[in-house]
This record gives C-alpha cells, sequence and structure tokens, in this order.
C-alpha cells in the first residue's frame, strides 16, 4: 500500500486552470468517483482558490496513479499541455511532507495563513462522511493536525502580520493597547478596506464607519460588516468620533487635511488619533504627523513592517520544517508496522487456538473446578504465551521501522506454520 498525493496550487497552475478544476471537485460525487478506482483504498481530496490536490492511498501505484490523472484531465476540463505543466505528484515519505506542509501553511500563498488549515479539516471531514478514509489516511490527518498544532505553539511563523491591511491593525492594538472601545473610520470601499475591516473586528472593534465617494459602496460594506456607511459630505462631521482612520482610495489629492484633524481633536485635548493611509496617491496631508497626539503612517512605513515580518516568518520556517522532519519520522514507523500487523495478528490467534485445545483436552481433570479456577487456568496460560511471544513481536515491529522485517516475516510464517492455519 503507498501514498500518493496529485494536484496543482498557486505555484503551478494560473488562476484560470485552478478555477475549472476547484469547481468540479466540490461535487460531491467527485470523491466518489475517486474512491470508485479499483486501485484507490482511501481518498480525501482539497479543492480551494489556491490549490486543488488529491490524496489516496492506493495498491499497483503505477496503475493508481494514472487512473488518477485521468480523472483529473476528465473532471476539470484540462488539457494534456496544462496537465503536464501544472500537475505535480508526489509518494509516500514526500506525499506525507507535502501534507504536513500545507496544513502548517508552508505552502500557502501567505505563510503562516491560518485558513488552510480550517480548509484540509474540512476535507477530511468530507472524506469520513463518505466512508472514502480508513486506518492509514485517519493516523496520517490526525497526525497532521498535531503537526499543525506543534507549528503553532513551538514557531512563531504566525505572529507577525504579513498583509498591509493586517499590519495596520496590528500596529493600531500597539498604539491603543486594545480596540474593544475604539470606533474606526474606513475611506474608501476597496480589497484593503475589506480587509482592514475583517481584522478590526476580529480585534473586537468597537464601531466601524465606511465612508465612500459613491455612497451604495459604502452601504454594501457596512451590511457586510455590521458597520455604518456615510458619504463623503458627513467625512468631516465623523472625524470627531473615530480613533482609527485607514484610507485607501484613488482620489488625486489629499482627502483629509490638515484643518479637518486639528477640527477634529479641538474637543478632547488628549484624545489619540491613529491614521493609516494606504493610498497611492496619499488620501492624507503628511502635515497631519506635526499635529500632537496624531499618529501618521503611510504606505511605506507599512511595506517596511512586512517584510520585516516576512523575513522573520522565513526564519520561523526553519524551525517548523525541523518539526515536519520529526514528525514525518513517528508516521513512517508506524506506518511500516502495518505491513507485519497481518502476520502479528495470525500469530496471536494460532496461540489462542491453542490455548482453547489445551484446556479442552484438560476437561478431565478440570470438571471438577469452579468456573472461575478454570477462568484463573486460562488467564495463566495466556499470559504465559504472551509473555514467549512478546520479544519475537517486539523485535518484528522494531525490524519494520527500517523497512528489514521481511524475512522475519517469513521466517515467522514457516516456524509457526501459519500458512496452514490460513
Amino acid at each position: 500500500m503507498s501514498i500518493i498525493l496529485i494536484g496543482m496550487n498557486h505555484k503551478t497552475a494560473p488562476v484560470n486552470t485552478r478555477e475549472r478544476l476547484s469547481i468540479s471537485c466540490k461535487d460531491n460525487d467527485a470523491l466518489k468517483v475517486i474512491k470508485s478506482i479499483s486501485q484507490v483504498r482511501e481518498a480525501m481530496y482539497i479543492a480551494t482558490c489556491n490549490r486543488v490536490e488529491v490524496l489516496a492511498s492506493v495498491e499497483d501505484v503505477e496503475k493508481g496513479l494514472e487512473k488518477l490523472k485521468t480523472f483529473i484531465f476528465s473532471h476539470g476540463n484540462l488539457s494534456r499541455e496544462e496537465m503536464k505543466e501544472c500537475l505535480y505528484v508526489y509518494r509516500d515519505v514526500d506525499a506525507v511532507r507535502h501534507l504536513f506542509r500545507v496544513a502548517s501553511s508552508l505552502d500557502s500563498l501567505v505563510m503562516g495563513e491560518p485558513q488552510i488549515l480550517g480548509q484540509v479539516k474540512d476535507a477530511y471531514r468530507h472524506s469520513v462522511e463518505q466512508k472514502a478514509s480508513g486506518i492509514i489516511l485517519n493516523k496520517l490527518l490526525h497526525r497532521t493536525f498535531h503537526v499543525a498544532k506543534r507549528i503553532r505553539t513551538e514557531t512563531g511563523i504566525a505572529n507577525n502580520a504579513v498583509s498591509v491591511s493586517f499590519a495596520a491593525v496590528e500596529l493600531a492594538k500597539k498604539i491603543f493597547g486594545y480596540l474593544h472601545d475604539k470606533t474606526a473610520l474606513l475611506i474608501g470601499a476597496g480589497e484593503m478596506s475589506e480587509l482592514a475591516a475583517r481584522h478590526l473586528l476580529n480585534n473586537d472593534v468597537n464601531r466601524i464607519i465606511f465612508a465612500n465617494r459613491t455612497y451604495e459602496n459604502a452601504v454594501r460594506l457596512a451590511n457586510d460588516f455590521h458597520g455604518v456607511p456615510v458619504g463623503f459630505d458627513l467625512l468631516e462631521d465623523k472625524l470627531k468620533e473615530v480613533d482609527i482612520v485607514i484610507s485607501s482610495t484613488g482620489a488625486p489629492g489629499y482627502i483629509v487635511t490638515e484643518e479637518m484633524i486639528v477640527k477634529a481633536l479641538h474637543r478632547h485635548k488628549n484624545r489619540l488619533m491613529f491614521i493609516i493611509d494606504i493610498a497611492v496617491p496619499r488620501d492624507v496631508d503628511p502635515a497631519v504627523e506635526e499635529i500632537d497626539n496624531v499618529y501618521l503612517y503611510n504606505i511605506d512605513n507599512l511595506q517596511e513592517i512586512v517584510d520585516e515580518n516576512l523575513r522573520s516568518r522565513v526564519e520561523e520556517a526553519e524551525k517548523a520544517e525541523a518539526i515536519i522532519s520529526e514528525e514525518i519520522i513517528n508516521f513512517t514507523n508506524w506506518l511500516n508496522t502495518l505491513e507485519v500487523v497481518p502476520t502479528i495478528v495470525s500469530l496471536k490467534k494460532k496461540s489462542e487456538k491453542v490455548i482453547e485445545w489445551e484446556l479442552e483436552k484438560s476437561l478431565s481433570w478440570t470438571r471438577n473446578l469452579t468456573e472461575e479456577e478454570r477462568e484463573k487456568i486460562r488467564i495463566l496460560a495466556s499470559s504465559i504465551v504472551n509473555k514467549i511471544l512478546h520479544d519475537p513481536i517486539t523485535s518484528l515491529k522494531e525490524e519494520s521501522q527500517n523497512s528489514g522485517a521481511d524475512p522475519y516475516v517469513a521466517a515467522i510464517i514457516r516456524l509457526f506454520r501459519l500458512e496452514e492455519d490460513d
């Protein structure tokens, strides 16, 4: 039995290719089709916007691999050229390593992001529900979740912000300490504002005001994030209510001026205001930085933070790779022992039969014993046999971890005549 992982991701395939396969793989029948391949014993697929992968334990690796390729080719409406350019294949240890790296976000577009682990868990849950997983994938996926947790707790791979919007919110937290009593104003309705809103809500900000030149877009974001929409005509008034301003528009000139901030702070002499200007060209007059109690950062300031954090994550990734290497050894040791399990089971079954035979032969002198006394004799006999078999079974498991158990298995089958029992 071998483990195969076949797929494509953001590194190997353009988005239009991934889209086709991702949409088709969301079909609930896809896993049934994979499982129906005669060489496939267990299977799971992961379909996200950045990757589509099939994980399977298979018999007859070459035939199983070709049929899985055919499935992806036909199900994703891919050309042979696309498959050749985009598809990657990992086997056994390499497949395990890749899965560990994926779940730990080492293979993600943004290293350290937490979403992929949830997506892997969802894929495994679906595999279990479809009865497509078994002893190998169950063990592998639970080990995968353990590895991801170790990397999260033992490294700092997810500690630092690596997107501009995330860095902006993290910076606000450093300045204020906490955000649960703060009001934020997001100017603009683009992707940056959406990401910033999501991060602000994740940090329990009290209220978000959305301002946009097109009022309908402000309403859309406010509905999505339970905020308050306003038009640009109310921007100056709303500055008086907020603690955090994050601006990202395509305006050609300054939207927030020095005079507007001075007026906003006039009523509260000791109030702090944190302003992030993500726009290029800038939305906020640089003169605002000279106002007391105002912290102004622009896109270049944040990019420096992001770049430094990315370097930090790369360093932490080296620690994560060491954890993965250690856990691969643990899993492969367990996997190798599966090869000797049938022999161990047969050996124990034969010993149990011998005990039962001998106990039946002894009925003439045990008939006068109580049931409790006969049970004690049975337990004693089993204990003696188990102790005799303990060392051979332990040695067999140890040899299996180095893939050297075949001659020992053959010897045990012959010495104990296990093939006759089969």
